[in-house]
């Protein structure tokens, strides 16, 4: 089962905190089919939350049909996202933390690293990304 946790001070609202944690267990297999979600209650209590924000959570993923409520039974994980192509990606996975470790070293804060990656992941060149003209 998944337990949650919060960043308080990522400036990232709670119920989307909740939320990306279920995508990112879903993405490395952590979660599956089947398995099911803590209760409001249960996530109220370990994180001391509105149980708003819980189902307002929950609500989200149903929506994108990753989870399914069933009354008086809890939620359910409907479907995995990309959890098959991500559990052989090993050694990857093993270069990227070699990649935060240098990162870490070099002086980079979590912020400086996600910003590093989203422009390595996007079609914005670094030139580009440092506002110089590009031919």
């Amino acid at each position: 089962m998944i337990e949650f946790h919060l960043d308080r001070g990522s400036g990232v609202s709670t119920y989307l905190q909740l939320v990306q944690q279920v995508r990112q267990a879903l993405r490395v297999g952590a979660l599956r089919p089947g398995d099911k979600l803590p209760t409001a209650r249960e996530v109220v209590e370990a994180l001391a939350i509105n149980p708003n924000t819980v189902l307002k959570a929950y609500r989200e993923l149903e929506r994108e049909g990753l989870v399914a409520g069933r009354p008086g039974l809890g939620t359910f994980v409907q479907r995995s996202i990309g959890g098959a192509r991500l559990a052989g990606q090993t050694a990857l996975r093993d270069e990227l933390d070699a990649w935060v470790r240098r990162a870490r070293a070099a002086g980079l804060d979590r912020d400086d690293m996600r910003t590093l990656f989203d422009l390595a992941t996007s079609d914005v060149t670094p030139a580009e990304a440092a506002g110089e003209e590009t031919a």
